[in-house]
């Protein structure tokens, strides 16, 4: 069995919390920020040993860590319910971040500017979730929700409730965005008709439909820039 690297035994200006305070996050690599989230090891491994196996099982990527839950952070030994809760947390906090950051926007021009808004919501999860952006005639954001999620590869979408929630938060127009786990942001054929069949629908009620986003990973695809729509 390898050495346990006890972050006790480093030089003090060594140590996570002491080189964060010191040089600030940004200094830190990705497994340094994690083991000050794991805070403590086990009788086997560090805090920095959990935190690269941690790394190691997201294939050192952070777009995959953040897609990781509760139950599969759980699988490495020395990491209990608290640390995995803890890493969820962290990751939770950055999508929301990013969120905020979308909407100090309000009003959307473009489709890149809408993308800051539902690719938080959307980029790490391994099913297909669907989500709408509510906005006044003067492209400003009102609301944004996620409406249904599903399986690996697709979500069923209820065009009726759209529309309804439309109404109820005063929305000429909307954008709507889904995800797909495979990576691919190519539309589908189902994506085209849900798109053309909603654009129809809203037009009855004089509610526009502004964009189809696509999101994959941090990939994403208009279908209105694209011209699907």
């Amino acid at each position: 069995m390898s050495e346990k690297r006890t972050i006790k035994n480093w030089s003090e200006e060594n140590q996570p919390r002491e080189r964060m305070m010191a040089k600030g996050a940004s200094a830190l690599s990705d497994a340094e920020l994690l083991t000050i989230l794991i805070s403590t090891g086990s009788k086997e491994k560090s805090a920095l040993d959990l935190a690269g196996e941690v790394l190691a099982l997201a294939g050192d990527n952070l777009r995959e860590l953040g897609r990781l839950n509760v139950s599969e952070l759980k699988q490495i030994k020395g990491i209990g319910e608290a640390k995995a809760v803890t890493i969820c947390a962290a990751l939770e906090l950055g999508r929301r971040r990013q969120i905020s950051e979308g909407m100090d926007r309000k009003i959307i021009n473009k489709s890149t500017e809408a993308v800051s808004i539902v690719m938080p919501l959307l980029q790490d999860l391994n099913y297909e979730a669907f989500c709408v952006v509510y906005l006044n005639h003067s492209s400003k954001v009102m609301k944004h929700e996620l409406i249904s999620h599903g399986g690996i590869t697709a979500t069923v979408v209820d065009i009726r409730m759209i529309l309804k929630n439309s109404l109820l938060y005063n929305a000429n127009q909307i954008i709507i965005a889904h995800n797909h786990p495979s990576g691919s942001k190519t539309p589908s054929e189902a994506d085209k008709y849900l798109t053309t069949k909603l654009k129809e629908s809203a037009a009855l009620m004089d509610i526009k439909l502004l964009d189809h986003l696509i999101i994959a990973g941090h990939d994403f695809l208009s279908m209105s820039d694209e011209g699907y729509m």
